[in-house]
């Protein structure tokens, strides 16, 4: 099982204390504008996802894990069938979508920062050019540099219930600063004392600068058409709440 696939039982519930829903309606008017079909690259357990076919967007969610699609299509089945989004299972690398397939490609929540590598990401970066027809807009958002966060280990982050069992996160930091890598140890105890089950994994996430990161986007075959700090259209700055990117495809 991959680490994703690992996190999928937990992912919701951290994201409810950390993210929230502070970017959700920022995402259903992105995806309102697009006049035509939406694609969301790893789409995980449809926190963004079912809001946006919940407005009543043609949406199709992709995802590389099986665990977080599973988690996806329980909260489908909460729509009515004319609203339920599309799930499917696939690389980020390689669209299993035929060209000019979508009208707006959505990449939201730092889902590019976890290809590791300039070849991983420009083949991702290509591959949502493909299967946008000319003139149809790619949205990024990026976690703003994690290459600041700080080191630590083994830090009790979160505590809670989860289906009403106790619950913490356990984590520890790690930054590999010539990659640009930030890597996140990840143990989630479910229960407590000795009868505690315990689920660890690790996350690696890229942080490349801003600059660089429009200019791959551009190379990809994109005009770049705004850089923005905040989901409310605020000016981008190193320290800005989030990295925003809305581009074209030329």
């Amino acid at each position: 099982m991959n680490e994703w696939d690992e996190y999928a039982p937990f992912y919701d519930w951290e994201n409810a204390r950390t993210m929230g829903r502070r970017d959700v309606r920022f995402w259903q008017l992105r995806a309102e504008e697009a006049r035509g079909p939406v694609l969301e690259l790893g789409c995980g357990t449809g926190r963004l996802l079912m809001p946006i076919a919940r407005a009543g967007v043609r949406v199709t969610g992709l995802d590389g894990s099986s665990a977080m699609l599973a988690r996806a299509r329980n909260r489908a089945r909460r729509l009515p069938a004319s609203r339920r989004p599309a799930l499917i299972q696939g690389d980020l690398r390689a669209l299993p979508f035929s060209s000019r397939s979508f009208a707006m490609v959505v990449a939201a929540y730092g889902v590019l920062q976890s290809l590791t590598t300039d070849a991983d990401l420009e083949a991702s970066l290509r591959e949502a050019a493909r299967v946008l027809g000319r003139g149809g807009a790619l949205n990024i958002d990026l976690v703003p540099d994690l290459t600041a966060w700080p080191v630590y280990e083994r830090a009790v982050r979160l505590r809670g219930r989860l289906r009403g069992r106790t619950i913490s996160l356990t984590e520890s930091v790690r930054q590999d600063r010539r990659r640009g890598l930030t890597v996140f140890d990840e143990t989630f105890a479910v229960g407590s004392g000795r009868h505690a089950r315990r689920h660890t994994f690790s996350l690696e996430f890229r942080t490349i600068p801003m600059k660089t990161m429009v200019a791959r986007v551009e190379k990809a075959g994109f005009t770049v058409s705004a850089v923005e700090g905040d989901y409310r259209g605020g000016s981008w700055s190193r320290d800005a709440e989030t990295w925003l990117i809305r581009a074209v495809r030329r």
